[in-house]
């Protein structure tokens, strides 16, 4: 796969999620986002007001996680989460499936749980990606969360938080590009460090690479 420096860098949520990270660490993220021109930025909740007055008049989108990293929440406190974070400049949002709830068999509360946050979202236009945490599933469970996303109106669904036992693997974007189509986005998130492994990810059906080394993987294709 041959891609350009720009092209590879419209496929990356350029991602800082770590309890740690400081305002001048998230301002160097924006600043290499938009000089990169990557897809977003991907941030906790508290940090959206501030990435988004830095990413103004850009073409990098704001992006922030809800249900993080656990998905354990109410879908109550999912839903005043994302209209919290679409208020104050996220036009994406990221959320954490019920992971337990889908473990459990109970599908129609997985499906509403995606289904209220899907709608608070796209009320205002943002988009919603909802990490399925791979690494917890069986191949089984990945289908269903897959289809459970589909079915609830997500945009994409997302292999991973990077939180948890592990992150992106090719065989699971495979999966879960077939289970989806070509219809919805397919995200890989986690453990993307390398141009090869980033390639990979896009080769398996990912449009969308959550990346804390942007800089790193496309100076990597530069050299």
């Amino acid at each position: 796969m041959n891609l350009t420096k720009s092209e590879l860098a419209s496929y990356m949520d350029h991602t800082l999620l770590k309890a740690d990270a400081t305002a001048e660490r998230i301002d160097a993220v924006i600043a290499e986002a938009r000089g990169l021109g990557c897809a977003s930025v991907c941030v906790n909740g508290a940090w959206v007001p501030r990435v988004a007055a830095g990413l103004a008049g850009s073409a990098v989108a704001t992006c922030a996680v809800i249900g993080f990293p656990l998905g354990a929440g109410s879908t109550a406190a999912k839903v005043a989460e994302a209209r919290d974070v679409v208020a104050t400049g996220a036009a994406e949002v990221d959320m954490v499936i019920n992971i337990g709830a889908l473990k459990s068999g109970a599908d129609d509360a997985v499906r509403d749980d995606v289904a209220a946050v899907a709608e608070a979202c796209h009320a205002d236009g943002a988009l919603l990606k909802v990490i399925i945490e791979c690494c917890l599933l069986t191949d089984d469970e990945k289908v269903r969360a897959c289809e459970l996303s589909r079915e609830a109106g997500a945009d994409f669904v997302k292999t991973s938080t990077g939180f948890s036992t592990g992150g992106a693997t090719v065989a699971d974007v495979t999966l879960m590009r077939r289970v989806v189509g070509p219809e919805m986005g397919v995200k890989a998130a986690g453990g993307i460090r390398t141009l090869k492994g980033a390639l990979a990810m896009i080769e398996a059906g990912a449009n969308r690479l959550g990346v804390s080394a942007a800089p790193a993987i496309l100076a990597e294709l530069e050299s």
